[in-house]
C-alpha cells in the first residue's frame, strides 16, 4: 500500500489538471478554443513522421548501414582500442622523453657549478676584441651580428652556435656581479651546443642565475615589450619552484595612522609584489593590523593555495587597506603565528614557514609573542620590512628579524620593491644547498606561457649550487640559480593517439595539484607570460563526484579504470549532453604527473583501412580533384599532418590543393606518411563517393525544402552536396572540431541546430536572406560485434520552406484536405498553429533552449536566439515545470577588455628624492645614484600609475585584454519524454501551454495561447556568459560580500554569504621533498652575525654575509647588490 500511494496521487494531480485546462480553455475561447492535449499529441506524430520519412529518404542513412559499408567491408577492419594498453604505452613514451630531458639538465647543472667554482673573480671583467682591444663583456655581447634562421621547432628565428642573455632593466648592467656572471656563464654554450648534438628534439635550454641574468640557448632576439622589459627570471614560475622548498607564508601590513600617503601606497605594492614569488605549491594569507590584526580577506580564515585566483583576490583586497588606529606589533604576530602554528585541518605546504611584516617602524619588539610561539626552536622564520622614506629607529626591526632566523630590508622607494622582496628565496635556499644531492632534484613545473613564444610548456628544473667555500673553509650557503630545459606541450601530444579516439575520445594529463598539462579543452585565449596557465581538471570539464575520485587516485599516483555517466559540453559551449565515458588512467613513470584517456563506448574500435591494391587508391584519390566537385560536391578535407612535407593552411582551398600536389609526388604507403591515416582519408572519400552516386545525385533537394546535404567522416571527409551550397558552409572542415559531429555522436536521431544569434545581430530580410537549419545524425555500423560510429550525414534545411510546413503539420488539415479548418457560428473548433497563428504561439525549439522554428512572422529575426529573448515568460514556465535543467560552470581561461582604473593618476608618483644624507655622502655621487633614480623614471614609464599593478603593461600584455573569469549558463532537456500541460498563472491573467518532445530528435514541440498580459513577474533567464567578479569593492564587512570567491581551490559558489557556504577544498599533494630547517644553516657565523641588511635600490656593491670576499674564488651575492648595513650580534 505504502509503495502505490504516491502513484495514485500522481495521477489524481494529472486528472484534476486535465479538467481544468478544459475548463478554462472552453470558457476562454469562444468559438475558438485552445487545442487539447491529444490534438497536440497528434500535431507532433506528424511532425516527427515527416522529418524521419524525409531526412532518411534524402540523406542516405539507411543505404550508409545496410550497404554501403557492407560493399567496402573487404577494404577495412575492425581494430580494437583498449583503453589500459593505451594509457600505459603512451605513458611509457611520455617518460622516456621526459627522461631523456632529464639528463641534459643534470649535465648543465654539473657542469655550471664546475665552471663557477673554477671562476676567478675579476673586479674589472673585459674581454678582448677581434682587434686586441678590451671591452666589457656587456659591450662585447652587444657588438656581435648573429645571422638568425627560422626554425618551425621553436616557432622562431635562432642560432645554434650562440647563447644569448637577457638582464631585467632595472639591475645595473655594469656591475662586477653582473660583468663576472656573464663572464663565467658564458662558457655553458659548450654545454648547451653538446645537448643538442645528443638530443635534437631539446628546446630552450635556460640558466636563471639568482643575480637575475638568464642565458639562453639557441640565441634568439629577445621579445621586448611594447614598453619596458621588466621581465624578471627569478619570478618566473619555473625559477620559483625549483629554487626553494614550498613556503606557508603570513604576510602582515602595518595599516596604522603613521602609514599614509606614500608608505601606505608602497606597503601595498610591496604586498602585491611579495605574493607574485609565491607558486601553487605555497600557501599563504595576508593580514593589516594597527591595534588589532584581521585578514584582508574575511573569507580566508586559514592559509590558502598561492594559485592565481587566490592571489587576484588577495591584490585586490590589499589595493583597499586603509591606514588609521595606532601601532601594535603584539596583534599582528599573535594573528601570524596562530595561522601557521595551529593544527587546523586546512591544508597547507608544511614546509618553510615565515612571516613577511611590513611596516614603517616602531619601538616595540614583540619579544613575549616570540618567547610563546617560537622559541627556542625558531621554526618560524621572521622578515622584516621598513618602508618609506623615515627617521624611525630601525634597531628593533633589525632585533625582530635576526632573533628569528630572517632578514631586515629596507623599502625606501618604488625602485626597490621588486628586488626587495624577492631576495628571501636565496635564504630559503640555504637548507637545499647543505643538503647537497639530496635537493639535486628535477622536478617539473605546472603548465605555462614560454616568454620566447613556444607557446605553452613545461619545464624540468633543477638548482644549481655554489661549491666555494668561504674564509673558513665551510660549506657555502648560496645558490647560484636554477637549470631548466623545456619541452612544448604539443611535443607531449605527438606522444598521443587522436584520430583512433574518434571525435570525442581524448587523453589528458594531470599534476599534482590537479591542475592539466593536456587536455582538449586547456585552450588559454591571453598570453600571459607573467602567470602559470592553471587549470583544473574539474574546471576542464564539469565536475561531478566520478571526476573528484579520478583526479583523487591520478593525483595519488594510482592507476585505475571506471565507466561513468557524466555530462559534456559541447564545443560552441551552447549545449550539454549526457554520455557514457570510459576513463582510464596511470602515473608517468619518473615523474609526479598521471596521464588519462577517456573513451566513449562507440570509440571502444576504430577503422583501419586496407586499401593495398593502387588502382582503387586512384580511382578514390579523383574524387578529390576539384573537377569533380560540380557533379558530386565539395569536398573539405580534415587539416591533418598527413605526410611530413604536406605544407598546412588555414584556407582549406589551398590545403587540398597542398595534398593533392603531395599525393602526385608520394604513395600513401609512404614512410613520410601516416599510413593509418591517410588510408582511412582515401577510404572514406570512396565511401563518400559511392553514397552521392547512389543517393544524392537522384533527389531533388528542393522538392523537399532542403539546401544541402553532406556527410563527415571519422577519416577527415567532408562533402557537401551541391557545390555551391559550399559558398555558404562555415563549419569547421576538421569533423573532430565541429560540435554538430561531435554531438550527433552523442546522441541518437537528428539533431536540429540553427544559425546563432543574439537580440544584438542585425536583422535579417527574409526577401533577400536565407536561413539554412544544420540537421546531422551519426552512421551506426555493427561489424563482429563491434559497434561504431564512423560517419555523420545530414542536411540543411530551408527555415521558409519548412515553416509552411510546419504550420501545415500542426493545423487542423486531414490528409485529404487542403483549406483551413473554418469554423461556422454554430461550430465551436479548436486553434491551430497555421489559422490561428495572431493567437496561437507554436514553437520548435532545441535541447539547449534555441528557437529552430516558429509560426509567427516576427521571430524570423529571433530564429538560432536563446528562446528567452523571443518569449521569456514561456521559457521560464518550460524551466520552472522542469523541461529543461540548468547548469552553470566558470570558463578560468576567458579574455575581458580592460577596465579603465579610476585610481590611475595623472602624475607620476614616487619619485625617489634624495636627502641631505645623500648629498652629503660621496657614495651616493657614483653611477648607482644615477642609476638608481633613471630606473625609478623607467619605472614611471612601464606603469599607467605606479602604484596601480593591474595598470601594469610591461610584459606584452596587449592593454585591451585581461584575463578575467566568466560564468557559462547552459540549459538542457531532462529526461522527461512524455508531454505535458501547463497554465502559466501570472496573478492578473494566465494562459495554457502544451510541451512535447518530437521522438528521435533533439526537439521539444510548445504549443501556447498568446500572454494576454505583461506584468508576470519572473526571473529573466539568460544563456550569454558573464563575468564574475572575484571580489567586491570594500571586503571589510563580511556582510557586504556579496560577489564569486574561489577560495583554496574550491569550486565556487554563488550565495550571498560565500564565506558560510565554503565547500571543502580541492584535494592536492605537494611536493615529497621539504629543505627548510638546516642546523647548519642557523650555527654559520655569516649567517648569525649578517642577518640584517639594508639594500638601497640599484647599488653597486657586493653583499659580504657570507664570508670574505677577498679570497680568489669570489661567490656572487645577492642580485640586488645590497651594501652591507652596520650590524651588531643580536640576542
Amino acid at each position: 500500500m505504502a509503495m502505490g500511494a504516491p502513484s495514485y496521487g500522481a495521477v489524481s494531480l494529472l486528472c484534476i489538471q486535465t479538467v481544468l485546462l478544459v475548463c478554462v480553455s472552453t470558457s476562454a475561447a469562444g468559438t475558438h478554443h485552445f487545442p487539447q492535449h491529444y490534438t497536440m499529441i497528434h500535431w507532433a506524430a506528424r511532425i516527427e513522421k515527416e522529418l524521419e520519412k524525409v531526412l532518411q529518404h534524402v540523406t542516405g542513412t539507411q543505404q550508409m548501414k545496410s550497404q554501403i559499408y557492407n560493399e567496402k567491408r573487404s577494404q577495412f577492419e575492425i581494430k580494437r582500442n583498449n583503453p589500459k594498453d593505451l594509457v600505459e604505452r603512451v605513458a611509457r613514451d611520455i617518460s622516456k622523453l621526459l627522461n631523456s630531458k632529464r639528463k641534459a639538465l643534470e649535465k648543465l647543472a654539473k657542469e655550471a657549478e664546475q665552471l663557477q667554482k673554477d671562476h676567478e673573480w675579476q673586479d674589472g671583467v673585459t674581454v678582448k676584441t677581434e682587434d686586441g682591444e678590451e671591452e666589457s663583456p656587456v659591450e662585447s655581447s652587444s657588438s656581435l651580428e648573429l645571422e638568425f634562421v627560422d626554425d618551425p621547432n621553436f616557432k622562431n628565428k635562432v642560432n645554434y652556435s650562440s647563447s644569448a642573455v637577457q638582464i631585467p632593466t632595472d639591475i645595473y648592467k655594469g656591475s662586477p656581479v653582473i660583468l663576472n656572471e656573464l663572464n663565467w656563464t658564458q662558457a655553458l654554450e659548450r654545454v648547451f651546443i653538446e645537448n643538442r648534438r645528443e638530443d635534437s628534439s631539446l628546446r630552450w635550454q635556460v640558466f636563471g642565475s639568482a643575480t637575475g641574468v638568464t642565458r639562453y640557448y639557441p640565441a634568439t632576439p629577445w621579445r621586448a615589450p611594447n614598453k619596458i622589459d621588466l621581465y624578471d627570471v627569478r619570478r618566473r614560475p619555473w625559477y620559483i619552484q625549483g629554487a626553494s622548498s614550498p613556503k606557508d607564508m603570513v604576510i602582515i601590513v602595518d595599516v596604522s595612522g603613521s602609514v599614509s600617503g606614500l608608505t601606505l601606497k608602497l606597503m601595498k605594492t610591496s604586498v602585491i609584489k611579495m605574493l607574485d614569488t609565491l607558486s601553487d605549491d605555497d600557501y599563504v594569507n595576508v593580514a593589516r593590523f594597527n591595534d588589532e590584526a584581521d585578514a584582508v580577506v574575511p573569507c580566508f580564515r586559514t592559509l590558502v593555495q598561492a594559485n592565481v585566483r587566490n592571489k587576484k583576490i588577495f591584490k585586490k583586497a590589499v589595493m583597499h587597506m586603509q591606514a588609521k588606529g595606532t601601532t601594535d606589533y603584539k596583534s599582528g604576530f599573535t594573528f601570524a603565528f596562530e595561522q601557521l602554528l595551529n593544527e587546523s585541518s586546512a591544508p597547507r605546504a608544511n614546509c618553510n614557514k615565515m612571516i613577511m611584516m611590513f611596516t614603517d617602524g616602531g619601538e616595540d619588539r614583540a619579544q613575549e609573542i616570540f618567547e610563546k610561539y617560537n622559541w627556542p626552536n625558531k621554526t618560524v622564520r621572521v622578515f622584516t620590512f621598513s618602508v618609506g622614506q623615515h627617521n624611525y629607529d630601525v634597531t628593533p626591526l633589525q632585533w625582530i628579524a635576526c632573533a628569528n632566523k630572517g632578514y631586515y630590508f629596507e623599502i625606501p622607494s618604488i625602485g626597490a620593491i621588486r628586488i626587495n622582496t624577492q631576495e628571501y628565496l636565496d635564504v630559503l635556499g640555504r637548507p637545499m644547498v647543505l643538503a647537497g644531492s639530496k635537493a639535486k632534484q628535477v622536478q617539473w613545473t605546472n603548465v605555462y606561457q614560454d616568454a620566447l613564444g613556444l607557446g605553452l610548456v613545461i619545464t624540468g628544473t633543477m638548482p644549481v649550487f655554489n661549491l666555494t667555500a668561504d674564509s673558513a673553509s665551510a660549506q657555502n650557503q648560496l645558490i647560484l640559480g636554477v637549470m631548466g630545459v623545456d619541452i612544448a606541450i604539443n611535443e607531449i601530444k605527438k606522444k598521443t593517439p587522436t584520430y583512433r579516439l574518434g571525435a570525442n575520445g581524448y587523453t589528458f594529463a594531470t599534476d599534482p595539484n590537479g591542475y592539466v598539462l593536456l587536455h582538449p579543452n586547456l585552450r588559454p585565449k591571453i598570453i600571459n607570460f607573467r602567470e602559470p596557465v592553471t587549470l583544473d581538471f574539474l574546471d576542464a570539464e564539469l565536475e561531478d563526484t566520478n571526476k573528484e575520485e579520478i583526479r583523487r587516485q591520478m593525483i595519488d599516483g594510482k592507476s585505475g579504470q571506471r565507466k561513468i555517466k557524466t555530462l559534456i559540453k559541447s564545443v560552441d559551449e551552447r549545449y550539454i549532453d549526457e554520455a557514457v565515458r570510459t576513463y582510464t588512467w596511470t602515473p608517468v613513470e619518473g615523474t609526479d604527473y598521471s596521464l588519462g584517456l577517456v573513451l566513449p563506448t562507440y570509440s571502444e574500435s576504430h577503422i583501419k583501412a586496407n586499401l593495398s591494391d593502387q588502382i582503387l587508391q586512384v580511382q578514390y584519390f579523383e574524387s578529390l580533384l576539384p573537377n569533380s566537385f560540380e557533379s558530386e560536391g565539395h569536398i573539405f578535407i580534415a587539416p591533418r599532418e598527413y605526410c611530413n612535407d604536406l605544407e598546412l593552411s588555414s584556407n582549406n582551398t589551398e590545403f587540398l590543393l597542398n595534398f593533392i600536389a603531395l599525393m602526385e609526388k608520394v604513395t600513401p604507403d609512404s614512410k613520410q606518411c601516416d599510413n593509418l591515416l591517410l588510408h582511412n582519408l582515401i577510404l572514406d572519400t570512396g565511401i563518400i563517393r559511392q553514397l552521392v552516386d547512389k543517393v544524392w545525385k537522384n533527389k531533388d533537394l528542393n522538392t523537399y525544402g532542403f539546401l544541402a546535404v553532406f556527410a563527415a567522416t571519422d577519416g577527415g571527409i567532408t562533402r557537401v552536396f551541391p557545390n555551391k551550397a559550399a559558398e555558404s558552409w562555415e563549419e569547421d572542415p576538421e569533423p573532430f572540431n565541429a560540435s554538430y559531429y561531435r554531438r550527433s555522436l552523442d546522441n541518437k536521431g537528428y539533431i536540429f541546430r540553427a544559425p546563432y544569434r543574439t537580440a544584438r545581430d542585425e536583422l535579417l530580410n527574409p526577401e533577400n536572406d536565407t536561413i539554412g537549419i544544420l540537421v546531422s545524425t551519426a552512421v551506426e555500423i555493427t561489424v563482429g560485434g563491434k559497434t561504431i560510429k564512423p560517419a555523420v550525414v545530414g542536411v540543411k534545411l530551408d527555415l521558409e520552406a519548412w515553416v509552411d510546413k510546419f504550420k501545415i503539420l500542426a493545423s487542423n488539415h486531414t490528409d485529404n484536405r487542403q483549406g483551413p479548418n473554418t469554423c461556422g457560428p454554430n461550430r465551436v473548433c479548436e486553434m491551430d498553429c497555421e489559422a490561428n497563428n495572431d493567437d496561437l504561439l507554436c514553437y520548435l525549439v532545441d535541447d539547449g533552449g534555441f528557437l529552430i522554428m516558429s509560426n509567427q512572422k516576427d521571430d524570423w529575426n529571433k530564429v538560432g536566439m536563446f528562446f528567452s529573448e523571443v518569449d521569456p515568460y514561456l521559457m521560464f514556465a518550460l524551466y520552472n515545470n522542469s523541461f529543461y535543467n540548468r547548469k552553470q560552470s566558470f570558463d578560468y581561461q576567458s579574455v575581458c577588455e580592460r577596465m579603465p582604473n579610476s585610481e590611475a593618476g595623472a602624475a607620476r608618483r614616487g619619485v625617489f628624492v634624495p636627502t641631505i644624507a645623500d648629498f652629503v655622502n660621496l657614495a651616493w655621487w657614483t653611477s648607482a645614484a644615477a642609476w638608481s633614480l633613471l630606473q625609478q623614471f623607467m619605472y614611471g614609464l612601464a606603469y599607467h600609475s605606479w602604484f596601480v599593478m593591474d595598470e601594469v603593461d610591461a610584459e606584452g600584455l596587449d592593454s585591451r585584454d585581461r584575463s578575467c573569469v566568466m560564468i557559462q549558463t547552459q540549459y538542457y532537456l531532462s529526461n522527461l519524454s512524455s508531454s505535458f500541460n501547463m497554465l502559466q498563472d501570472c496573478g492578473n491573467c494566465s494562459r495554457l501551454i502544451h510541451a512535447k518532445r518530437i521522438n528521435n530528435t533533439n526537439l521539444l514541440f510548445v504549443v501556447a495561447e498568446k500572454m494576454p498580459c505583461n506584468t508576470c513577474e519572473i526571473e529573466k533567464l539568460s544563456q550569454e556568459e558573464e563575468e564574475c567578479i572575484l571580489c567586491p569593492d570594500d571586503v571589510t564587512d563580511v556582510q557586504e560580500i556579496s560577489a564569486v570567491f574561489f577560495l583554496n581551490g574550491f569550486f565556487p559558489v554563488m550565495e550571498e554569504n560565500p564565506c558560510e557556504e565554503m565547500t571543502v577544498a580541492r584535494y592536492r599533494k605537494g611536493p615529497s621533498t621539504c629543505f627548510d630547517n638546516n642546523n647548519a644553516v642557523s650555527l654559520s657565523p655569516a649567517s648569525r652575525n649578517n642577518c640584517t641588511l639594508a639594500f638601497l635600490p640599484f647599488s653597486l656593491q657586493i653583499v659580504d654575509d657570507y664570508g670574505d670576499r677577498k679570497s680568489s674564488h669570489k661567490p656572487i651575492g645577492f642580485s640586488a647588490f645590497p651594501i652591507k648595513f652596520h650590524c651588531h650580534q643580536m640576542t
